[in-house]
């Protein structure tokens, strides 16, 4: 089965002081750099934010920039014209090929679950995604309209779902 990534990095990192996630050291490169790696096996993927020099990736933004997530996977979604789509968020350190691979092997709309469902690291059918999204999804909330598709919990692996929105994560993320 093909398919397409969308990742999200328009978001402000207002609890990091402002910083830009995708551009976060992690492992000797990037966040960004690290999610893509875990999609390397998609036909296309589209990167939602500030445009930033890594080639083979399509850039798209939402409208108005600063939109929220679902306005995000929005711009991200016009440019799929794949059957199946990832979506996921830049901050996401702990995603590896086998995250994808588990939520692929799922067989349908899928999301990753620890204590709680993961809505910005899923697998979804794009044409689903499509008739479920809002005319107009600026600021509307992701889960709200994801869970319209009611998609299978993959339970998550230890530190899998992890994600970088606090100084404290940030510092967990360097020491790893």
């Amino acid at each position: 089965m093909t398919y397409a990534a969308i990742v999200l990095t328009g978001g402000t990192g207002e609890r990091l002081g402002g910083v830009d996630k995708a551009a976060l050291s992690y492992r000797d490169a990037t966040l960004l750099d690290h999610v893509l790696s875990v999609v390397d096996d998609a036909t296309r993927v589209v990167v939602v934010g500030p445009e930033k020099d890594r080639p083979g990736v399509v850039w798209a933004r939402e409208d108005p920039p600063g939109g929220g997530p679902l306005a995000g996977l929005a711009a991200g979604l016009a440019h799929v014209t794949e059957e199946w789509v990832a979506v996921l968020a830049v901050d996401q350190p702990g995603l590896t090929a086998g995250t994808i691979a588990r939520l692929r092997a799922a067989g349908g709309n899928a999301v990753l679950a620890d204590d709680r469902v993961q809505w910005l690291i899923g697998f979804w059918n794009a044409a689903e995604l499509r008739e479920v999204l809002p005319e107009d999804p600026r600021d509307q909330p992701l889960r709200r309209t994801l869970r319209k598709l009611a998609p299978v919990e993959v339970s998550a692996l230890p530190g899998e779902a992890r994600d970088v929105d606090t100084p404290d994560d940030l510092d967990t993320l360097h020491t790893q």
